[in-house]
């Protein structure tokens, strides 16, 4: 593991350069490989790739001024199951009649032990409606 650690380290400061360089382009994009002077980026795809092969000479320039050597950027379209941003759920709201019905029901529920669970979830139903307004 030990070993891993200054390649991994160097990969993460070659992945953090090239986002500061395209940062707009490089947020999905991922350092794959680099060995033999050659740079490969993973490209979640093809649209991207096309746009982003338009600005490899200048991305190339840039990391060679910053210290690498790179002497040939690839890259290579991997689709992958992206994090979709989540959508906020609708949240549902009873109506007053409803909530103030489901009320009565816990008070009016004989309190034995086989009723506690479900009187303690009414009440909490009808707390987070009434919270909710």
């Amino acid at each position: 593991m030990a070993s891993l650690l200054p390649a991994v380290a160097r990969m993460a400061a070659l992945e953090k350069d090239c986002a500061a360089i395209l940062p707009d382009m490089f947020n999905d994009c991922a350092v794959l490989q680099f060995e033999s002077d050659q740079l490969v980026l993973s490209i979640p795809n093809a649209a991207l790739a096309a746009k982003l092969k338009q600005i490899l000479p200048k991305l190339k320039d840039a990391l060679m001024k910053r210290g690498w050597q790179v002497s040939a950027i690839r890259l290579k379209v991997q689709v992958t199951k992206s994090l979709e941003k989540s959508v906020p759920s609708k949240r549902l709201m009873m109506p007053v009649q409803a909530v103030s019905a489901l009320s009565a029901l816990s008070t009016e529920l004989e309190e034995t032990p086989r009723n506690a669970t479900l009187i303690a979830a009414l009440n909490a139903l009808v707390k987070r409606h009434r919270d909710m307004k």
